[in-house]
């Protein structure tokens, strides 16, 4: 039997082009066609004119179709993209050809920040044109991702003190040996301790600098080399990072907002991303959910007249994990009397409010001798003073949302928080092995996931509506714009 062998010094009468090397039903015609209507509305963000003055510049267009096609493939380096321009097709058929080297691609991304924080927005908001987002139901959750930073370059004011205290005798021991070699004549020792010297007091300098900035910014550490990033524990340890905020929406799990905050922890998350969310829906939605990272009740109490919450408290998730509780006398068995103000605990004793802290905070405490005397006395407490509890100043509020957590609805609804909430920390950690930024400062790590949430949303479009589909639902939507406009568009024409 014969051997087929390829012969790459065939000539053909007719030579290819770009466009035929790639099949029609290709992945990488979907990005080009949705990046094309998505660039169509972040454009005025980089006051766009294919007419302007001045030397040639490569079209932002295709900048942008070249970075999101690579994100989406796990090319993050402009190196490892600037390679792909030459060698991989698909990438030669989405640039058009161009071939830019890695500082152009490097300088785009960082200098049209505003401009591709917009495409993950533009990108939310087709989906919902396309039906693919409906958001009634949200769900927030974060993860942490590691930043451009080492954590060996936190700073704290206990370090800046031991730092400067080492610095400073250093200083003098070297200061000390300068007037001693400057009195023997010896040249060449003395110019490496000078030199040594300015650099120790280069040194001091820096350290008087992070000092001051820990003093002003109220701030309990620094990073030297990115500020903005935060020390933070995950499940491989404490790093430098920056922790990464994501909405979704229920019905097929596409990220409606993202950003990149510097806070350790989810806490006072919930409100401000529920907001951020409501900006790309232009509506508010009917139902918020997270796990219990978020039961900030001070946080949770702005939005719950707004939406239905569904946050369980921390008590909720360990009884969950772990069982109910068999402690009788846990705070959630002693019933707080609104009219009188006060607490009767399981063995009939009452426990009075003795003060209120400045936070807003109650203190409610049993009388010692009568509290010694109850027959659960080492069993509730064993305290010679009593036993105490504190309750919050919007108690009435946590109450009411551990209530309605607990709801048959509400319940059905946690239940997909994990397959909605945690699916895209996946893909972009694990898939596309994105879990280190490689900016620096938050304006700019929020650039790099703004174009990670788009590529996993575009990874949900193609599994959602297939090549075709996408296609021919982009060409729709292009022919609708036309019809709209089709006036102003012909007006505009005329005028010019």
């Amino acid at each position: 039997m014969a051997y087929i062998s390829g012969d790459r010094y065939q000539l053909s009468f007719f030579p290819q082009s770009i466009d035929e090397m790639v099949s029609a039903d290709d992945p990488v015609r979907a990005y080009d066609a949705i990046i094309d209507k998505i660039f169509e509305e972040v454009k005025p963000h980089i006051n766009y004119n294919e007419k302007k003055a001045g030397a040639h510049e490569y079209n932002p267009r295709n900048m942008l179709k070249v970075l999101v096609y690579s994100y989406s493939y796990g090319f993050r380096s402009s190196r490892k993209i600037e390679r792909a321009l030459y060698h991989n097709l698909s990438y030669i058929w989405i640039s058009g050809g161009i071939k830019p080297d890695h500082w152009t691609i490097s300088d785009f991304r960082r200098q049209n920040t505003q401009l591709i924080k917009e495409v993950l927005k533009s990108c939310a908001r087709l989906c919902i044109k396309l039906n693919l987002i409906e958001g009634n139901v949200l769900f927030v959750d974060g993860s942490k991702f590691r930043a451009d930073a080492s954590i060996s370059n936190t700073w704290n004011a206990e370090r800046c003190e031991s730092e400067m205290k080492r610095v400073c005798k250093k200083i003098e021991i070297l200061m000390d040996e300068c007037e001693k070699a400057d009195r023997e004549e010896t040249g060449e020792s003395y110019v490496k301790l000078k030199d040594e010297l300015r650099d120790e007091q280069k040194r001091k300098e820096k350290i008087e600098a992070v000092w001051e900035h820990l003093k002003t910014s109220g701030k309990e550490s620094v990073n030297t080399t990115d500020p903005e990033c935060v020390k933070a524990k995950s499940r491989q340890g404490k790093h430098a990072s920056y922790n990464v905020q994501l909405v979704t929406d229920n019905k097929n799990g596409l990220i409606v907002s993202a950003e990149a905050v510097s806070e350790g922890v989810d806490y006072n998350q919930f409100s401000k991303q529920m907001k951020n969310a409501e900006e790309t829906l232009g509506k508010p939605p009917q139902t918020g959910c997270a796990d219990s990272g978020y039961s900030s009740v001070d946080d949770l109490e702005q939005v719950e007249n707004k939406m239905n919450v569904v946050v369980p408290t921390t008590r909720q998730t360990n009884e969950e994990r772990e069982g109910p509780s068999s402690n009788e006398f846990e705070k959630k068995n002693f019933i707080y009397d609104p009219d009188l103000d006060r607490y009767f605990c399981p063995g009939d004793r009452v426990l009075w409010h003795v003060c209120t802290k400045e936070t807003g905070e109650k203190i409610y405490k049993a009388k010692a001798k009568v509290c010694r005397k109850c027959k659960f006395f080492n069993i509730c407490t064993q305290s010679k003073n009593g036993r105490t509890i504190t309750r919050l100043k919007n108690e009435e509020v946590k109450e009411r949302l551990e209530k309605n957590y607990k709801t048959t609805e509400n319940q059905k609804i946690y239940s997909h928080r994990k397959e909605r909430a945690e699916l895209p920390f996946g893909h972009i950690k694990r898939n596309l092995g994105a879990g280190q930024f490689l900016l620096r400062g938050k304006e700019k790590v929020n650039t790099e996931t703004s174009i990670l949430a788009t590529v996993f949303n575009i990874s949900r479009m193609l599994t959602l509506l297939g090549t075709d589909g996408i296609i021919d639902k982009m060409g729709k939507i292009g022919r609708e714009f036309l019809e709209k406009h089709w006036e102003n568009i012909a007006n505009n024409f005329l005028a010019a």
